[in-house]
């Protein structure tokens, strides 16, 4: 809910966990520390290191943005340096960004002793203030907390609920509306005054500004939460009915949406979104945190995330913006303990349940991520999303006859009316390739194409596997260039033509085409091997060794690794006329050759 021209603001001067340092980690810190949270560091570990190990540890793991790690060393590195206010302030951010917001209050407290003006811990003060209901405390507090575009909106929606929890209603809606700043903020602020006049039971006021809010914008899904819920029980069923389909309309089957039209079927009137004080300040730190996790602004988000769990620890939509905030910073292994506790009751955990999956796979637990989507397509076994993200798993671990078999129940559950409905074509028939189920896999393939003619992907592994088998040549290159015209900085298509031509046998422009490949990809291992074949067919045989060589040192499958050796140490017979094991490597995923 955020214009684009508030990025700067988003900046704000606070010193977080993510901060660059110079030189590297100490021997003592693990290869790999986000991946070893749960193990290390131990109570054992921390006593016996020195205040600068657990320092240098500590920056480390901030660089990884390992909160948990960095907030343990920090503290460990205080504990042995207690004067030291650098080590305070750091110790403070990192279990704040931890979510440790019980030893971020004990910092907070010391911190604020050395640095009364320190806005950032007068904010966690006050957070602190309003989840144990010392409402003037949270006031005070929270008003002497960062300020900024972002920040002051923050501050004046939680004192406005402090102010709404210490009976003052007026004022706490005043505040809200005195509030002047972006185009952005009008949204926010008759949000959640509606919902603190709805609370008052000042159900005429907060229809009004509930009314205004989606009118605003009528594709926020709080909004359009917050503004059926009020119309199921102060206008019409119908009336609510239409604002939630509405939103279905746009975006099909969000659980909260349709649970919420479930409700209102069923003749329920449906309660107002928060029934607190505390909900309501969790629920601003929600909004604008989320908004600013899809924006780019992950470190103060994390921060406002954290604070709303720390208000409502089982608020679901909060816990889905953590988990996508750790996988948007490449931290599987966070995302998958936040996913984990979403609550079984909340209509959300489905959504959970498949973004947890994707990260135990992201994290080598792949068997776990399977068990996990089967169990959530055996409850519905329409659920396209479940299907698919199932499907590419088993895809992705090379077990294609189940992943054929998943993307066949996609395409049963299909209705028509999906935009991507080719891609369950495509994936379904790059399995029954690689399965050996050749007529099959055109047939899906040819599918797809018809679905989406002029498709990259699709048109690139037909062409490849046409030329691959000897078959259809002059409509196979002709289509693995039509991919290339439009993807002519795509390293794996550009090599399914070099090795394309290399097959037929035109050896200088699989040469030049693959050359071109490897500036795309240079750290590609196949792509390597591929351009080294190459090489050595028109002569070039030192240059071939070394592609060789490079792509051994990439570390390729398993299965090739022998073949590029005796290539290495042989060359390539005469009778040889295409290194297929190669070929084959890069038709797995659906990428280059396929």
């Amino acid at each position: 809910m955020l214009s684009l021209r508030s990025r700067r603001s988003m900046i704000v001067a606070l010193a977080l966990v993510t901060m660059p340092i110079a030189g590297s980690a100490l021997a003592q810190t693990p290869d790999h520390p986000a991946d070893n949270a749960a193990q290390f560091p131990t109570s054992q570990d921390l006593r016996t290191m020195t205040t600068a190990g657990s320092y240098l540890a500590a920056r480390h793991a901030s660089i990884e943005r390992d909160a948990a790690a960095a907030a343990a060393f920090y503290r460990s590195a205080l504990r042995t340096d207690p004067k030291n206010n650098e080590l305070l302030d750091r110790a403070f951010i990192s279990s704040l960004a931890e979510g440790d917001i019980d030893e971020a209050v004990k910092l907070a407290d010391r911190v604020l002793k050395i640095d009364k003006s320190n806005r950032v811990a007068r904010l966690v003060i006050g957070i602190r203030d309003l989840k144990t209901k010392k409402y003037s405390a949270a006031v005070r507090n929270v008003n002497q907390s960062v300020r900024g575009p972002i920040t002051d909106l923050v501050a004046t929606l939680i004192s406005g609920w402090s102010m709404y929890g210490a009976g003052d209603v007026k004022g706490a809606v005043g505040s809200i509306d005195k509030l002047a700043g972006p185009e952005w903020y009008p949204i926010f602020k008759d949000l959640h005054s509606g919902m603190m006049l709805e609370l008052a039971n000042r159900q005429k006021d907060a229809g009004e500004r509930l009314e205004r809010a989606y009118k605003l914008d009528d594709s926020a899904l709080r909004v359009v939460e917050s503004y059926a819920r009020w119309l199921s029980r102060n206008k019409s069923e119908a009336e609510a009915l239409g604002v939630y389909q509405a939103f279905d309309k746009k975006l099909p089957r969000h659980p909260l949406i349709e649970d919420g039209i479930r409700e209102v079927k069923a003749g329920k009137k449906l309660p107002p979104l928060v029934d607190s004080p505390q909900a309501g300040a969790a629920e601003a730190l929600y909004g604008i945190g989320a908004s600013l996790t899809r924006r780019g602004g992950e470190d103060l988000a994390l921060v406002y995330l954290q604070l709303a769990l720390y208000l409502e620890p089982n608020h679901a939509l909060a816990l889905l913006a953590l988990g996508d905030l750790y996988e948007s910073v490449k931290k599987p292994q966070m995302a998958i303990k936040v996913y984990e506790r979403v609550p079984a009751s909340s209509p959300l955990k489905r959504n959970a349940q498949i973004q947890l999956a994707t990260d135990l796979d992201a994290s080598d637990r792949s068997e776990e991520a399977i068990k996990i989507l089967k169990g959530v397509i055996v409850e519905d076994g329409k659920d396209l999303e479940a299907i698919m993200a199932l499907g590419n798993i088993e895809r992705g671990r090379k077990k294609f006859a189940d992943c054929s078999e998943t993307y066949s129940k996609g395409i049963d559950a299909l209705t028509g009316a999906e935009k991507n409905a080719w891609v369950y074509y495509y994936f379904r028939g790059i399995c029954e390739e690689r399965s050996k189920q050749w007529p099959k896999a055109e047939a899906d393939l040819k599918k797809a194409l018809q679905m989406q003619p002029e498709q990259p992907h699709v048109l690139n592994y037909l062409g490849y596997s046409w030329i691959d088998q000897g078959i259809n040549l002059d409509e196979a290159m002709t289509m693995i260039k039509r991919a290339v015209d439009q993807r002519p900085d795509d390293g794996y298509i550009v090599d399914s033509l070099g090795w394309a031509y290399y097959r037929i046998g035109d050896y200088e422009n699989a040469v030049k085409t693959l050359e071109r490949a490897i500036e795309l990809k240079p750290e590609d291992p196949t792509i390597n091997d591929h351009l080294g074949d190459a090489y050595w067919r028109v002569g070039r045989t030192l240059e071939a060794k070394f592609q060789w060589s490079h792509a051994r040192d990439l570390k390729p499958d398993p299965d090739e690794l022998p073949k590029i050796e005796a290539k290495i140490a042989n060359g390539l017979p005469e009778e040889d006329k295409a290194s297929a094991a190669s070929a084959d490597k890069k038709k797995e995923d659906g990428k280059g050759g396929g």
